[in-house]
């Protein structure tokens, strides 16, 4: 056993081996997190991760290696685990944390929650369940060298989604390759393709299913003896995209038939991945070819940017942008390699007829030309050394947390280069909550600008209240004196209602709704309204923080009053399933410090002096400046453990 022995007190010793913690994750963080956990002296340890390992997470996330590509991170994480502390006990639970199943009170079994995850609808979903619970949540995240680590515990500190994030635009490679969920993923999937295909081939953008990989296999005997065999070899086979592609003369037939049919038959074939999953529909060049314009297919009108083509339509714009790529680089000679451009007319084009087709086949909503040309973000990569720089930071944080010093407790950013005091790692004060945030306020209301003669009810709940509030199985009623049900999350209830516009029901200008997620134990009113003047292609809009900026509502509002999200007799959660799914991370730069490649794309604020704070998602590398943090006294910045000299590095201005 492999422990450390002697570097804390006796009583802090004795909590770790007593108290029960909760890993969600067990990607590049969690692996890193999970070893420091027993080295430190954690015992009592439950870790949740839906995925599998594949190939490409053996480069980081050290607890995997070859012969466990196909099985369980979490499993096989918690059995690498054990190998440095085999007395500890681990739970290991391959699902997902969105599950109904991890309701209130299963949170309230730990003492802590520590979050090791890449995509925001599990962290705003984790945010809510620990607010709920009343449990501390240490939040973590990594962009290429940056990093952050804070603490969220409630009444305390700003909650997860007290501050607004910036929209995901890179994200995990098997997720690109294998489970698409968002039509960003498609994106940048077909941003992948156009590199294989035309320009500079890498390794780590693989779009297809790898025949030769050993997760193509479910036994694990088999799995296990397909690795060793190509250790033998030396490593996996792969086939190069380019060189295929060339060998058939970029024939876009062959190329629609093997990226959209036979890849997506293949990835049928891994079952495992569609048991809590939509499966995917393959496409056939020849069937649709056959059809001419299949059944369904609607003539584009408006603008050519702005047009969302059918099927048929994306399938003769692939084959007309590839032929023209083809040309530009025979053009070239030998050897040429084209570069993704957004304003190349032929490379956009390729990357929306391929990214609307994959879009088509995972069963999402198709975008047009614009939508994707503005969703095309840079990639930023995983980097090993951030993620255990990052693990260690949340280990220090618990330690606080355990032994009951909150305050103590410190936002954490990692830099890429050394701030003007030559530091990269910064220390803040804990930010108090928002008190107009729309989840951790003791009573969450928005107003919501919207059409209600155009806005359907389904509209409202996937757009508005899943998508854009974060909610997993929403209940929404009028507040009409009559507790109108408008959604139900018990399956098939209000189905009729969807297709309805919202006006249908009564609902206009000063309506306001209660939504309810009993699974987040979470209680949302929303002042609806009504606008039609909104831009184009806009369906609503959250007006501000301040919900009074509404019209004055209906005066039956007396239970409303109290509502309060975290009560202790909440409801049993919904039965309800939902889809289970961005690592956020902010920066803090001295003035005059060098802009960051992953930061300098969109900083928001012009410096006045000390220092800039910005959000930055690692998915985008977009920063949003916080609020101006002025009312912090000179008193506040000295109860700060660095010294004095550190104020200037916690103080945001705009």
């Amino acid at each position: 056993m492999v422990q450390l022995v002697g570097s804390l007190r006796k009583e802090l010793a004795e909590s770790l081996s007593t108290c029960r913690v909760l890993v969600v994750g067990a990607g590049g963080i969690g692996c890193e997190l999970l070893k420091n956990l027993v080295l430190t002296g954690f015992k009592n340890i439950e870790v949740i991760d839906l995925d599998i390992i594949d190939v490409s997470n053996l480069n980081r996330q050290f607890l995997f290696q070859k012969k466990h590509v196909g099985k369980s991170k979490a499993q096989v994480a918690k059995e690498s685990v054990l190998q440095f502390c085999p007395t500890a006990n681990i739970t290991a639970y391959h699902d997902s944390i969105m599950n109904p199943d991890y309701n209130v009170e299963f949170f309230r079994n730990f003492m802590l929650v520590m979050n090791a995850l890449d995509n925001r609808a599990a962290r705003n979903h984790v945010n809510r369940m620990c607010l709920a619970a009343d449990i501390p949540l240490i939040e973590s995240g990594t962009a290429g060298y940056l990093g952050q680590v804070t603490v969220i515990k409630k009444g305390l500190t700003e909650c997860y989604e007290c501050q607004p994030k910036p929209t995901q635009k890179t994200f995990p490679g098997c997720t690109i390759r294998n489970t698409p969920s968002e039509p960003i993923h498609c994106i940048v999937w077909a941003k992948y393709l156009f590199n294989q295909l035309f320009g500079e081939e890498d390794a780590d953008q693989e779009v297809s299913p790898d025949t030769a990989d050993p997760e193509a296999s479910w036994n694990p005997a088999e799995t296990e003896a397909r690795a060793m065999a190509s250790e033998t070899d030396g490593d996996i086979k792969r086939v190069s995209t380019k060189e295929w592609a060339r060998s058939t003369g970029y024939d876009p037939a062959k190329l629609f038939n093997k990226l959209f049919k036979d890849d997506i038959m293949y990835l049928l074939t891994m079952d495992k991945l569609w048991k809590k999953r939509k499966a995917p529909l393959p496409l056939d060049w020849h069937q649709l070819e056959s059809q001419g314009r299949p059944q369904g297919e609607v003539k584009a009108v408006g603008l050519k940017d702005q047009q969302v083509l059918g099927v048929w339509g994306y399938c003769q714009l692939f084959q007309h942008s590839i032929e023209t790529l083809r040309s530009e680089l025979q053009e070239k000679g030998e050897g040429a390699e084209l570069v993704w451009d957004k304003d190349d007319a032929a490379a956009l084009d390729f990357v929306t007829a391929a990214a609307n087709l994959r879009m088509h086949i995972f069963s999402m909503t198709m975008k047009s030309r614009f939508d994707i040309k503005s969703m095309a973000g840079n990639i930023i990569p995983a980097i090993a050394t951030t993620n255990a720089i990052i693990a260690g930071l949340i280990v220090m944080e618990g330690l606080k947390v355990v032994s009951g010093e909150l305050e103590s407790c410190r936002t954490i950013f990692l830099n890429k280069h050394p701030n003007l005091r030559k530091k990269l790692l910064v220390p803040c004060i804990l930010d108090p909550p928002c008190a107009n945030c729309y989840v951790c306020a003791s009573r969450p209301e928005v107003t919501v600008k919207l059409n209600v003669l155009k806005t359907t009810v389904l509209a409202l709940q996937d757009r508005i209240l899943k998508e854009r509030f974060g909610m997993v199985a929403p209940d929404v009623n009028i507040e009409d004196g009559k507790g109108t049900i408008l959604i139900s999350s018990e399956e098939g209830e209000t189905d009729a209602n969807n297709g309805k516009f919202l006006s249908d029901f009564g609902i206009r200008n000063g309506s306001r709704l209660q939504s309810d997620d009993f699974l987040q134990d979470y209680t949302l009113l929303i002042n609806v309204l009504h606008a039609e003047d909104l831009e184009k292609d806009v369906e609503f809009e959250v007006v501000g923080d301040a919900p009074d900026k509404a019209p004055p509502p209906p005066s039956n509002q007396e239970d409303a009053s109290s509502i309060a999200n975290g009560n202790k007799d909440s409801a049993q959660p919904s039965t309800s399933n939902a889809p289970a799914e961005v690592d956020d991370v902010m920066i803090v730069e001295s003035e005059g410090e060098e802009e960051e490649e992953a930061s300098s794309s969109s900083a928001a604020a012009v410096p006045t002096s000390g220092t800039k704070r910005k959000h930055l998602d690692d998915e985008t590398g977009e920063a949003s400046v916080k609020r101006p943090r002025t009312n912090q006294s000179h008193g506040a910045a000295d109860a700060d453990d660095d010294d004095d000299d550190d104020d200037d590095d916690i103080i945001a201005l705009d």
